[in-house]
């Protein structure tokens, strides 16, 4: 599906829902996950989204609905496609924080033994 954004520099999120074909609650979740994408908002706290923002909705609806990537694959995906090193989401570096805390206690209950 070929979407040609028009020749706007601010979107609304009703103007953004049709062009991708999802409905609103759907890109306000995606905000939440791809933190590229930051619509500023007006007075009234409507979001206006910017051209460069579409254009990222758009890329990730492409992975999520056309390549089926998962919402961290996306994300993966995005960072590889720009040639960035992706960062270790808050929960990965909590597991390993947790994993490391694991091991000096295993490793303190055996001195102790």
């Amino acid at each position: 599906m070929t979407v040609s954004i028009p020749d706007k520099s601010y979107f609304r999120i009703g103007e953004v829902s049709r062009l991708l074909g999802v409905q609103s609650y759907v890109i306000r979740y995606w905000e939440t996950e791809f933190k590229t994408v930051k619509p500023i908002r007006t007075r009234s706290d409507q979001r206006l989204y910017r051209h460069k923002d579409v254009e990222e909705l758009l890329m990730i609806r492409k992975l999520l609905y056309e390549e089926n990537f998962t919402i961290n694959g996306a994300r993966k995906q995005l960072h590889k496609l720009r040639g960035e090193e992706p960062t270790a989401s808050g929960r990965e570096r909590r597991d390993a924080l947790l994993d490391e805390i694991e091991q000096g206690l295993r490793w303190i209950r055996e001195i102790v033994r």
